[in-house]
Order: C-alpha cells, then structure tokens, then sequence
C-alpha cells in the first residue's frame, strides 16, 4: 500500500512535469535532481515518472517530509531535497497544471532545522604550497594543467563542474578576470591573480588559442584534443597530485572551502567572500568561517586542568 494514494484516473494521464523541470537543470546539477526525486518517491511509492506531481498538496508534503526524516536521512539533505520538490512544484504551477493557492500551501512545508559542522576538511596553506610543487616539477603539458586548474579552484574558489565548464574566452589573461558560470546559470566574476594568473599563462602557452575548453584532457603521451574534461577526471588529477606530494586526500570542494576559510582569516569582508564564492546565502559562507573556532581554542589554553600525569 502506497503512503499517498491517489485515484486511478489521477495516474492514467500524468503530465509531463518530471521532464520539464529537469530539463531546467544544469548538467552540475542533473545527477543530485534525479537522486533528490528518487528518494522523494521512493516515500510515496510511485515511480517518479507516474508520480502524479501537480496534485500534492500540503498533507502529501509534510508526509514526504515525515516520510524524509524517518528515512534517517541528514537534515541538510533533507532540505535539500525539499527544495527540489519545491521546484517540482513550482514547475506544476508554472505549467497552470496547479492553483496559485494550492502551490503555495504545498511548498509551505518547512525545512527542518539542525546543526553540523562542514564535511571535508580544509587544505592547509601549506599542503597547497607541495601540490603547486609537484605540478610544477612536473614538465610534462599535464604538469601546467594541473597547476593551473588547482590554481583556479583555490584562487577562484570555483566548484568542479564550474572549472571544467570553462571556456578559452571566459578568461581575459590582461585584467585576469574569470566568467564563472555557476549554479542556476547565474555568472559572477573570479580574479586570477598572482601565482593563479602565472601558471594560468604557463599552461596558455602550451594549449594554444583554439577555442573551446579552457581546461583538457591530456593522454600519457602528453598529447591533447580541445574538449572539456569530466568531473571525475578534476578528482583523479587531485588524488594524483596530492600523492605525489604526500598531502593527504582531499577533494576540489576542500579547495574551495580553503579558498573561503583563507579569505576571511586574511581579514576579506564576509559579504564580499560570499559573492566570491557564488553562494546564494551569506548564511553558506557563515558555515567556514572559523575565526571563531580559532578564538575558543585559544581561549581553552587559558583554563588549566590540574593534572600531570604519566604519559609523555
């Protein structure tokens, strides 16, 4: 028995909506939408393209939610899937497939609320400086690649899909300026500036000016064809490097919570880092900043805890 049930002539001619609102997605965000909507009918019991999105209202949403937070899923991945059934919804509404009335009492449904630290870790200035080492001891034409792909990811603080995405004209090598492309198709600005500009010049210099991918695929042979990497390929370049230079593992999105945390321990403005970075709440960027967590732990130095000890 299904936690929803509709009737059957609800289900015989169920519209389109599924593959309208993905159709909206960017291909950063295909992959998470789809796994959002597999999880959300899995509570339901109907397969998302039989689900019958434009006639949930309120009670079928707070029971998806219930449903949800039953499942043991985090509260941030709860509320991120809430929001693609909001944009289920709102694409239902759109379509004139729902009331404006029964719209807004559907996405009513609230987010839930919790606490957690970041995941992932932040990459030390350090740990930076041996990678940026390893690539640039490098010789070989992945060598500047790499370099200046890493460049970009902690200097501009872009996410993977963002990096790969760029093209030859998103860079203006004489202002250094970046055209990002981020989520929702919104674009901002990155600054490529001092080492970021230098090893992005370096690896100019072996790519050419065909257009196409800034950043490419590169075989043993050192050889290349200009077309645009995959993401995966961003995680097995880091895991090589971070090998070669006995940094411990990380993924691009520590680079770009390093970029955050660097900039706002170097006293940038928090508004600023947050427009930087792309977030679309300054709330995002509140979450790595750890200016805080440094001044409490200077602050437990000051309690002394009267106890020697044997260990040395």
């Amino acid at each position: 028995m299904n936690i929803i049930e509709f009737e059957n002539s609800e289900l015989q001619e169920v519209p389109p909506v599924l593959n309208m609102y993905l159709a909206k997605q960017s291909k950063g965000s295909l992959r998470a939408r789809t796994i959002d909507i597999n999880n959300i009918v899995e509570i339901v019991g109907i397969e998302a393209e039989a689900m019958p999105w434009h006639m949930l209202r309120n009670p079928h949403t707070e029971i998806i939610r219930q449903g949800l937070i039953e499942a043991g899923h985090k509260y941030t991945y709860i509320n991120r899937m809430l929001s693609t059934l909001r944009g289920m919804l709102k694409t239902a509404w759109l379509a004139e497939l729902m009331t404006t009335d029964d719209y807004h009492r559907a996405i009513a449904v609230k987010d839930v609320r919790g606490e957690s630290l970041p995941t992932g870790r932040e990459v030390s200035k350090g740990e930076i400086l041996a990678i940026m080492q390893a690539c640039e001891n490098d010789p070989s034409p992945a060598g500047a690649r790499d370099a200046s792909l890493i460049g970009v990811l902690y200097g501009g603080g872009l996410r993977r899909a963002e990096a790969v995405a760029l093209k030859l004209s998103d860079y203006n090598p004489e202002t250094g300026e970046l055209v990002v492309s981020g989520k929702g198709n919104k674009e901002r600005l990155a600054y490529m500036k001092n080492g970021g500009g230098r090893a992005l010049a370096d690896w100019l210099n072996i790519r050419g000016s065909e257009p196409g991918a800034l950043f490419v695929p590169i075989n043993k042979g050192g050889n290349f064809e200009i077309k645009e990497m995959t993401t995966q390929a961003v995680f097995n370049i880091l895991r090589k490097r971070s090998i070669e230079s006995g940094v411990a593992e990380f993924s691009p999105h520590d680079l770009r919570r390093s970029f955050v945390s660097h900039l706002l321990e170097a006293g940038a403005d928090i508004s600023t880092v947050s427009k930087m970075a792309g977030h679309a709440s300054i709330e995002t960027t509140k979450r790595y900043d750890k200016r805080g967590e440094t001044a409490k732990e200077k602050a437990s130095e000051l309690l002394h805890v009267p106890y020697s000890g044997s260990a040395k």
